[in-house]
């Protein structure tokens, strides 16, 4: 029956209303903090309405209203006897700091740098259902990263995928619902996909755009130094979504396009059909699906080699048979898994290896929309390095007009 007076402060981000505000306890120097399911030592508070954040349903005014039944329920803070004063006034030295952006967050990560020569290699990835889980499992496997970070934004427990994860505990994998543990990340790979029951395909794809616009000025706030890696679906569009609404430069937002296509047709050539030449220039580009297209790059250390081999028509035959054994692979959750990885440890390595991902094509082919494409491009730390050229071939440049005009259409008729 009483009523109580709960100091709180929220932090609001460039982002809002996008993404949602950062809110603590701000208790008084009498006041002590109650840990539970919603607020930890530090006074932080963690709540369903945050979690679930989404424009424009989502308003500060819901979330307050949310927090008064919460913490109705369970009460967060406690009058404190006068020994305690002296740990409480620490405790609010620790939340003054917070504000002044010097967050745990943030020390762990340089911590972790130190221990690696001033290279902390963490990467997040968002979304845990299937393919995110995928991810996670195959960038551990490969041992490219430092940290891994699984962004968990399924609503309850049954919904979410991590339990066994959670059981094994993976070493250097964490799983969190809260967008701040992604914090300089120098990767966030983007693997969710709406769920809705929308009824056609432009709704689903607005689905995946409305979900996206809770998600990127988040990632991108916490790790504004960041490649963003889009595996969602379709990936051209997503990757295009991402762009627009991260401000990135085009060379830090990359999709996975045909990185598993290609490496999958160039081992087929090297070692199944052995033609080793030919499977080092032959690229799979344009967008994924039926509307993909086999283009090959003019390597000069290879040309003669490759003249020698295969005249032009005997070429095309070996690519056919090639495509003929990779019929109906299609591409399951760990077999992107294991692509995402492969682009992930070329980032984070600075390999400088050329993969077929999806970029910025405007101004390639005689493109001249803003939509992106698989092309083959060098990758390193800093995201596309430079756009391999491809051989000229009418028909290929044809294809690829063709897809960019569709894409383009279809993005015309989204609300971003």
């Amino acid at each position: 029956g009483n009523s109580y007076n709960i100091p709180i402060r929220l932090w609001i981000l460039d982002s809002h209303p996008f993404a949602p505000p950062i809110c603590f306890l701000k208790p008084t120097a009498n006041m002590g903090i109650s840990v539970g399911k919603h607020v930890d030592a530090h006074g932080r508070i963690y709540l369903p309405y945050l979690q679930n954040w989404s424009h424009p349903k989502s308003t500060i005014v819901g979330l307050i209203k949310e927090m008064i039944a919460k913490f109705e329920e369970e009460l967060p803070l406690y009058s404190l006897s006068s020994s305690d004063a002296a740990r409480q006034s620490e405790l609010l030295s620790y939340i003054a700091k917070i504000t002044e952006g010097e967050t745990d967050t943030k020390s762990k990560s340089k911590t972790g740098g130190d221990k690696n020569g001033g290279h902390f290699n963490k990467i997040t990835v968002v979304g845990a259902g299937d393919l995110g889980i995928a991810c996670v499992l195959a960038v551990a496997a490969k041992g490219v990263a430092d940290k891994v970070v699984l962004l968990d934004l399924s609503e309850g427990a049954a919904k979410g995928g991590t339990m066994d994860l959670e059981i094994f505990a993976l070493p250097n994998v964490e799983i969190s619902k809260d967008f701040s543990a992604s914090a300089d990340s120098k990767v966030v790979v983007l693997t969710v996909n709406s769920l809705g029951s929308a009824q056609t395909y432009l709704d689903v794809i607005q689905s995946n755009v409305d979900l996206f616009r809770g998600i990127i000025p988040a990632v991108s706030h916490y790790s504004q130094n960041s490649v963003l890696l889009v595996a969602s679906h379709p990936v051209e569009v997503m990757t295009y979504v991402s762009w627009k609404l991260s401000a990135f430069p085009k060379s830090r937002v990359i999709g996975v396009g045909g990185n598993l296509d290609t490496e999958r047709f160039q081992y087929t050539l090297a070692n199944l059909l052995q033609v080793q030449a030919l499977g080092k220039d032959a690229w799979i580009v344009g967008e994924q699906g039926e509307d993909k297209v086999l283009s090959w790059t003019s390597c000069k250390s290879h040309a003669n080699q490759t003249e020698t081999m295969v005249a032009q028509n005997s070429k095309e035959q070996v690519a056919n048979r090639a495509m003929e054994i990779l019929k109906g692979k299609g591409q399951r959750s760990w077999s992107v898994g294991l692509s995402v990885a492969d682009l992930t440890e070329s980032i984070l390595k600075n390999k400088r290896k050329v993969h077929s991902v999806s970029t910025l094509a405007k101004g390639c082919c005689n493109i001249n929309s803003e939509v992106f494409l698989s092309l083959p491009c060098i990758l390193g730390t800093s995201g596309v390095i430079e756009m391999v050229k491809l051989e000229e071939d009418p028909s290929v440049q044809e294809k690829l007009q063709s897809s960019a005009g569709s894409i383009h259409d279809l993005q015309q008729q989204l609300k971003l």
